[in-house]
């Protein structure tokens, strides 16, 4: 039988035990449906008024445009190493060492295309974070040290023709001309999306697009990553 959201739930809910918290993290590439998969697994695990879970994305880790411009690195945004990795590995510590207060966690503004700190509280009632991003399961560098602090890595797959049209239609909803928007998602998107497939070898659980929420969740699947 086809794997289902349900059974996606079931493992999500599974995963907190003797009372420590879990960290569940979702991989894939750009435009795979990371974000809807993971927004929608906290809303059903909450769906009763309880925060039995948090949503905490990488991508608040991204490096500042004026920081990414010291570097020479902006024409390459949403690269490896146009990331924070190390201060990333070090807030899932945080958030798993630290469950007897708020720890606040970065946020990413997509209109403006720019980190926002703080805007994530994590409460201590929250026995699941649920963390999505491309580079999960990267070995290298800082990276490696992200896939230690996590219980369970899933990865979102998706047939590549649909995978585009999902990450033009999203750049295109953040302000990007249509040229521009498929310029994008088949230059530097798909670079980093190059860099991410071999990794799902890594991964706890391969997710399949029948297994993904779309529009009957509530939420095109256009604007997820």
């Amino acid at each position: 039988m086809p794997l289902a959201f349900d059974d996606l739930l079931t493992r999500a809910r599974s995963l907190p035990r003797d009372g420590r918290r879990a960290l569940l993290g979702i991989a894939g590439s750009p435009g795979a449906g990371k974000t809807t998969l993971a927004e929608n697994l906290v809303r059903a695990l909450n769906g009763d008024g309880v925060c039995r879970a948090a949503h905490v994305p990488m991508d608040g880790f991204h490096l500042a445009d004026a920081e990414l411009d010291r570097l020479g690195r902006r024409d390459r945004k949403g690269a490896p190493d146009t990331f924070d990795a190390a201060g990333y590995a070090a807030l899932l510590r945080r958030l798993r060492e630290e469950t007897d207060e708020v720890v606040y966690a970065p946020g990413f503004e997509r209109v403006l295309e720019q980190p926002l700190a703080g805007v994530l509280p994590v409460p201590p009632e929250a026995r699941l974070v649920v963390t999505e991003g491309n580079y999960l399961l990267l070995p290298e560098g800082p990276w490696a040290r992200v896939r230690a602090c996590l219980d369970e890595v899933w990865f979102c797959e998706i047939a590549e023709e649909e995978r585009l049209r999902r990450l033009v239609a999203r750049h295109e909803e953040f302000g990007k001309e249509h040229a521009a928007a498929v310029a994008w998602a088949r230059g530097t998107d798909q670079a980093n999306a190059d860099l991410i497939a071999p990794t799902r070898a890594r991964a706890d659980l391969l997710v399949p697009p029948s297994a993904l929420p779309g529009r009957s969740a509530g939420r095109d699947p256009a604007s997820g990553a």
